[in-house]
C-alpha cells in the first residue's frame, strides 16, 4: 500500500482512536453518528463526481505539468501589478513559514504581538510614503478599496448634503479601467451617480459628495492635481488618490498636496503577481476620518502590567456590531501580503527603496529617449515608470504585437494606435537594450543608446523624508532580518503550536504540499492581464476547479473572481439582484436574514442596495418558520432573497431547511446560503440539494487556504443555472456572458494564486477523502462535546442531541457564579497553550468551538483537558476557595516576567499561573504582553511605530 497517502495526513483520528472516540459519544458507528447528525431529507445518496485521490508525489509531478503550459514572457503590461524580486528571506521566512501563514486574525491580542508589530510596520511605512496621518492595515485589492473610499465619503457627507440629494461622485477616467468597473459596481445599488471624465474640465456642484484621480494616471502620467484639490475642496468636495507606492519614493506624495485619502496596492513592494493576488491594498487618510476607516487599524495601547501592548483599533468588526448599520462588509485583510511589504520596507530602508525606485525610473527615462530617438511620440510628459507611446503611421500596432510576442515580450495595447510599457524592479539594462532593438526594427532603424534626464523635478519631486522610524533602518543584512523575524514569530501562537478551535472559522491544516506550488514561478510571476493564451496552465486548473465545486456544492456555474467571504455574500446577492431586474422585477429589495446570522450578511445586504428584516430564531436557536412564512407572504412583492447559514450559525442541521427554502421560493425570492460551515456539508449534503440559489465557498476555511494572521481569503461563488448568465464579468479580461454583472475584484479571478491551494486540497483528498474530512470534522466535534458537556452547558443541539462541526458552550452562568467573564476563561486558555475558540458570537457569554477534522483524539483531550481546568479554577471561585478577584482567571495571561518577578503578592501560586496542567512543562508557550487594554488604546489612539525615543527606550 502506498504511504503516500493524502487523506491520512490530512484527517487527524487513528482508526484505533475512533473507536474510542465514538464509544464515548454513545454511538457504535461512524455512520451511525452522520445519521443522527445529519438530517435524511438532505443527504446525498451518490459519491461525489470528482476525480480519486492523487499522492501528494503524483500531484506536485501533475501541477508542474500545468504550469508549463504558462508562458514566462517579459511583461511591461503595468496597470496597477508589476513584478518585483522578492527578498528571499523574507519568501522562506515569512511566506513559506507555517509560524506566520496559519495563525488567526489577531482578535486574541495577547498571542499576536509579532503579526500585530508587522502590520504596524506597514501602517507606518503606507503613512510615511503617502503623507498620509493614519493608514489601515490592508484591503483586499486597489479597486475595492477605491470603492471604499467612495462609501467612506458617502457615509460621512455633511447632513446638509445628505439633506439636499448629494450623491453624484466623479471619477477621473485616467483611472484603471479594472477600478472604474468595480465603482460602477459598487454605485448602482446604493443610487451613486457616477461621472467618468477629463477632470481638467469637470465642474463640481452641491451634488458632488466625491471624487477619485490617479497618480500617476493610468497612462503613467504624472498630473499636476493642485488646481484640481482646491476646486473641489472649495465646493466641499473631499478628494481620493490611488496611487503607486512606489512612486511616492520619488514623487511629492498625495497628502502633500491636499488628498483626503489615498489607496492603492503595495504588491510592488516584494509580492508575486501571482496572476492577480493575493495582494495587500492600502488605505490611508487624515485623523478626521480615523472613525470611518474600512477594515482593520492596528493600534498601540497598554497591558495589565503597564507596558506597550498593540491590537486592533476602533470598528473592528463593526459589521458585527451594527450589522445593517455597517458602513463597509470588510471582514478579512491581506495580512499575510501586508507583512510581506512592510518587511520589505524594513529590509530596504529608506535608501534601499529609494534606490529601487531610483533604477525603476532611470531605465524608463532610457527607454523613452531611445524611443523618442527613433521616432516614436512618447507622450507622458513627466511619468515614473511607465510610458504611453504613440506609434508613427508607418507603425502597424497588430505587426508590433506580434513581434513583441515573438521575441516573449507583453506590453499595453491602447485602442488609440499606441503601446504602453512599464518598467518594474526586475527589469535589466539588457531588457531596455531588447525593447529598443525591437521598436527599432518597426521603423527600419538602428536603435540608439541615448539616455535621458529625469522629467521629476520642481513642485513633482519628494523633498520629504520617510521611513526614519529605526525599525526601517535596523535589519539591512539577512542575519539581522532573519532574526527579526523570527522574534515577531515567536510572539504569536499559531497552528505550529496547537490547535485553534474557533467555531465559523475552520482552522484545519494548511498542507505543504498544497502551499508549495504558490512560490514556482509559473504561477507566482504571470500578470493578470496577459493574453490568455500565456496562461492555459492557470486556465485548466480554473477549469478542473470550477468542475470540482459544482459537483460540491451541486450548482450549475462558478465565479472565481470574489477575493473574500463578505466579497462574495455581495457577489452572490449582486447576481440575485441581476437576476430579478432581467424578469423586470428589479422592484424586488426586501432580504430575509435571520437574528444569528453573520454580522456580514446584512451588511453586504444593504451594500447590494437590499433593505433587511430580520427573520426570529427560537429557543433551540433555529430558524422560526413561522415568523418566516410571515415575513416572506408579507414582503412577497418586493422580496428578493434570504441569506441563511448551513450548518446554522448555532452548530445545528437545522431539520427544516428544505422547508424554509421552499417558502422562499414559491414568495418570489431566491435562497443565499452563506457558505461558512460547508465544512459539514462536503460530500454528506449541499446547497444545490438543499433548495439554494446562491452559495459563497469560504475556500480560507473549508477548502484548506491559510488564515494568513487574517488574510488572504477567497469566495468564489456558485449559482443555480438561472443565475449563471449574471456571474461577474471583467473589463480587461474577456470573462462572463453578456448579462454579467460589472467586476467585483481587481483581477478577472480574484486571488488566482491561491486557489492553487484548494485546487491541490481537492486533488489530494479526491472524492472519498473531502467526504471522510467532513466525517471527520463531525465526530471531532461530538466527541468534544461529549467530554465537555459533563463540565459546560452546551447551547444548541439537534434533534437527536448531536451538534454539527461546531457548538456553542454557555458560560453566562459564571458571571453570576464568580464575576467571571468569558474574556476571562479565553485570556486563562492562553496560559495553557491555546489560542480561544471564538468569543460572544453567535451569542454574547459563550464560546464558539470548531475543532476541524485535522486535529488528532491526543490533541482534542489535551484542549478539553485545558477546559476541564479551567473549569474546576472557576468552581474554587465559586466555593470561596480562590478570591473573587485575585485569581488566575482575572490575572491571565501570566507573562513570564510576571512569574519570575521578585515580587508576587497573588494568593495562587507561581506554578498554577503558569503550570497548571503537565503538559505545559514540556512545551510552554508565553504570552508576551499581559492582557491588553482595549479602551485605553481607542481613547489614545496611535497607529504608526511609536517614535524612534520610545523604541529606544524598549530597547534598553
Amino acid at each position: 500500500m502506498s504511504t503516500d497517502i493524502f487523506t491520512s495526513r490530512h484527517i487527524g483520528p487513528r482508526a484505533n482512536d475512533v473507536n474510542e472516540m465514538l464509544s464515548i459519544i454513545g454511538v457504535s458507528s461512524l455512520n451511525q453518528l452522520i445519521n443522527e447528525t445529519v438530517p435524511g431529507a438532505i443527504r446525498l445518496n451518490d459519491a461525489l463526481n470528482i476525480p480519486d485521490a492523487m499522492s501528494e508525489y503524483d500531484y506536485l509531478a501533475y501541477l508542474k505539468e500545468k504550469g508549463a503550459k504558462n508562458k514566462m514572457y517579459k511583461t511591461y503590461i503595468g496597470m496597477g501589478y508589476y513584478n518585483c524580486i522578492i527578498p528571499p528571506v523574507i519568501q522562506r521566512n515569512v511566506l513559506e513559514n507555517p509560524g506566520w501563514y496559519t495563525a488567526y486574525t489577531p482578535y486574541q491580542a495577547e498571542i499576536a504581538q509579532g503579526r500585530l508589530e508587522a502590520l504596524l510596520n506597514f501602517q507606518t511605512m503606507v503613512s510615511d510614503l503617502t503623507g498620509m496621518e493614519i493608514a489601515n492595515a490592508s484591503l483586499l485589492d486597489e479597486a475595492t478599496a477605491a470603492a471604499e473610499a467612495m462609501t467612506l465619503f458617502y457615509n460621512t457627507r455633511a447632513r446638509a448634503a445628505v439633506k439636499n440629494g448629494a450623491n453624484v461622485f466623479f471619477v477621473s477616467e485616467k483611472c484603471f479601467p479594472q477600478t472604474i468597473d468595480l465603482l460602477k459596481t459598487r454605485a448602482y445599488p446604493l443610487n451613486i451617480e457616477l461621472i467618468v471624465g477629463d477632470h481638467n474640465t469637470f465642474e463640481f456642484n452641491d451634488k458632488v459628495f466625491g471624487t477619485i484621480i490617479q497618480y500617476p494616471d493610468g497612462d503613467g502620467n504624472v498630473v499636476d492635481y493642485k488646481l484640481f484639490v482646491d476646486k473641489a475642496h472649495a465646493n466641499e468636495t473631499p478628494v481620493a488618490v490611488a496611487t503607486d507606492l512606489m512612486s511616492l519614493a520619488l514623487l511629492t506624495p498625495p497628502g502633500e498636496w491636499g488628498a483626503d485619502v489615498v489607496f492603492g496596492n503595495s504588491q510592488r513592494f516584494g509580492v508575486p503577481l501571482g496572476y492577480g493576488g493575493p495582494h495587500a491594498a492600502f488605505f490611508a487618510t487624515k485623523e478626521s476620518f480615523k472613525r470611518h476607516i474600512p477594515g482593520r487599524i492596528i493600534g498601540v495601547s497598554k497591558d495589565s502590567q503597564g507596558n506597550n501592548g498593540l491590537r486592533m483599533a476602533l470598528q473592528t468588526r463593526e459589521q458585527h456590531i451594527r450589522r445593517d448599520k455597517a458602513t463597509s462588509n470588510i471582514c478579512t485583510a491581506q495580512a499575510l501580503l501586508a507583512v510581506m511589504a512592510g518587511m520589505y520596507a524594513a529590509y530596504h530602508g529608506p535608501n534601499g527603496i529609494k534606490a529601487i525606485a531610483e533604477q525603476i525610473h532611470q531605465r524608463a527615462v532610457a527607454l523613452s529617449h531611445r524611443l523618442v530617438a527613433l521616432g516614436y511620440t512618447q507622450t507622458n510628459a513627466v511619468y515614473f515608470d511607465t510610458l504611453k507611446v504613440a506609434l508613427p503611421g508607418n507603425v502597424d500596432q497588430e505587426a508590433l504585437q506580434q513581434a513583441m510576442e515573438a521575441a516573449e515580450i507583453n506590453l499595453r495595447y491602447f485602442n488609440a494606435n499606441a503601446v504602453g510599457i512599464s518598467i518594474d524592479e526586475t527589469t535589466s539594462a539588457a531588457d531596455i537594450d531588447a525593447l529598443a532593438h525591437l521598436f527599432a526594427q518597426a521603423v527600419s532603424k538602428n536603435a540608439g543608446t541615448e539616455s535621458g534626464v529625469s522629467p521629476i523635478n520642481g513642485a513633482f519631486a519628494r523633498t520629504s523624508a520617510y521611513l526614519e522610524h529605526a525599525v526601517f533602518n535596523r535589519y539591512h543584512s539577512e542575519t539581522e532580518m532573519m532574526r527579526y523575524l523570527k522574534k515577531l514569530e515567536n510572539r504569536d501562537l499559531s497552528l505550529a503550536h496547537s490547535m485553534i478551535p474557533l467555531g465559523s472559522c475552520t482552522m484545519k491544516l494548511n498542507a505543504a504540499s498544497e502551499l508549495m506550488p504558490i512560490t514556482w514561478p509559473e504561477f507566482a510571476h504571470i500578470h493578470p492581464f496577459v493574453p490568455t493564451d500565456q496562461a492555459q496552465g492557470y486556465a485548466e486548473i480554473f477549469e478542473e476547479l470550477n468542475s470540482a465545486l459544482c459537483a460540491i456544492t451541486g450548482f450549475a456555474g462558478m465565479s472565481l473572481q470574489p477575493n473574500s467571504g463578505a466579497q462574495g455574500e455581495y457577489a452572490g446577492l449582486m447576481v440575485i439582484r441581476a437576476y430579478h431586474i432581467s424578469r423586470n422585477e428589479g422592484h424586488r429589495n426586501i432580504v430575509l436574514i435571520p437574528s444569528s446570522a453573520h454580522g456580514t450578511n446584512p451588511a453586504s445586504a444593504v451594500m447590494a442596495g437590499m433593505k433587511v428584516v430580520v427573520v426570529k430564531c427560537d429557543d433551540n436557536g433555529n430558524i422560526d418558520v413561522d415568523d418566516l412564512r410571515a415575513k416572506a407572504e408579507e414582503h412577497q412583492d418586493h422580496l428578493s432573497a434570504l441569506m441563511v447559514t448551513y450548518p446554522s450559525t448555532h452548530g445545528v442541521f437545522e431539520e427544516a431547511i428544505v422547508e424554509i427554502n421552499e417558502i422562499i421560493h414559491q414568495n418570489g425570492g431566491q435562497v443565499y446560503m452563506d457558505g461558512a460551515n460547508m465544512n459539514a456539508q462536503v460530500g454528506l449534503t449541499n446547497p444545490g440539494n438543499i433548495g439554494a440559489d446562491v452559495c459563497h465557498l469560504n475556500l480560507h476555511k473549508t477548502f484548506a487556504i491559510p488564515h494568513g494572521g487574517g488574510g488572504p481569503g477567497m469566495g468564489p461563488i456558485g449559482v443555480a443555472k438561472q443565475l449563471v448568465p449574471f456571474l461577474p464579468g471583467h473589463p480587461v479580461v474577456n470573462i462572463g456572458s453578456d448579462q454579467a454583472i460589472s467586476a467585483i475584484s481587481s483581477a478577472p479571478w480574484g486571488s488566482a494564486l491561491i486557489l492553487l491551494i484548494s485546487y491541490g486540497y481537492i486533488k489530494m483528498l479526491g472524492k472519498e477523502g473531502v467526504t471522510e474530512a467532513t466525517r471527520a470534522a463531525i465526530l471531532n466535534a461530538n466527541y468534544l462535546k461529549a467530554r465537555l458537556s459533563k463540565h459546560y452547558d452546551i447551547l444548541y443541539t439537534g434533534n437527536n442531541d448531536r451538534v454539527a462541526h461546531e457548538m456553542i458552550v454557555d458560560c453566562r452562568a459564571f458571571k453570576r457564579t464568580a464575576h467571571i467573564e468569558v474574556e476571562d476563561i479565553a485570556k486563562r486558555l492562553i496560559d495553557y497553550g491555546f489560542h480561544a475558540p471564538t468569543v460572544s458570537f453567535p451569542v454574547a457569554g459563550t464560546l464558539m468551538i470548531e475543532p476541524t477534522e485535522s486535529e488528532s483524539k491526543e490533541e482534542l483531550d489535551r484542549f478539553c483537558d485545558a477546559l476541564i481546568s479551567i473549569r474546576k479554577e472557576i468552581a474554587a471561585i465559586e466555593d470561596g476557595t480562590a478570591d473573587e478577584e485575585d485569581n488566575v482567571l482575572k490575572n491571565s495571561p501570566h507573562t513570564i516576567n510576571m512569574v519570575i518577578s521578585d515580587t508576587w503578592s497573588h494568593a495562587y501560586s507561581r506554578e498554577s499561573a503558569a503550570y497548571p496542567l503537565p503538559y505545559l512543562k514540556e512545551a510552554k508557550f508565553w504570552s508576551y504582553v499581559g492582557r491588553v487594554d482595549n479602551a485605553f488604546g481607542d481613547r489614545n489612539l496611535i497607529c504608526i511605530c511609536p517614535p524612534i525615543e520610545a523604541y529606544a527606550e524598549e530597547l534598553a
